[in-house]
């Protein structure tokens, strides 16, 4: 889903992350489901501190997903694909929850 460029930009951003992030897709079999698995899927891919895991049967809103710090009370949730301007907020949050400081 993301293109070359965005992508190793990404990965630069990712090597700051000294915490392993553990990011939860809530889902559905809609087509905004299958693109936001494939976004995640792609950020997961950029660095060995991230693990992607899918629900299909939780309570949360789908097509959503959490980012959370392994091991520690610590998370924020996105629903809906973040693009554009919440894109820029996806990172601050994976860079904070990976333990970067603000």
């Amino acid at each position: 889903m993301l293109d070359a460029t965005i992508k190793t930009q990404l990965k630069a951003y990712l090597e700051k992350v000294t915490q392993p992030i553990e990011i939860v897709a809530s889902l559905d079999d809609g087509e905004k489901s299958r693109e936001m698995q494939a976004l995640l899927a792609d950020i997961a891919g950029l660095s060995d501190k991230i693990t992607l895991s899918e629900v299909r049967d939780d309570a949360q809103r789908k097509p959503s997903f959490s980012l959370n710090r392994r091991g520690a009370n610590l998370g924020v949730r996105f629903a809906g694909l973040p693009m554009g301007h919440e894109f820029t907020s996806l990172i601050l949050a994976l860079l904070q929850v990976g333990g970067h400081p603000p």
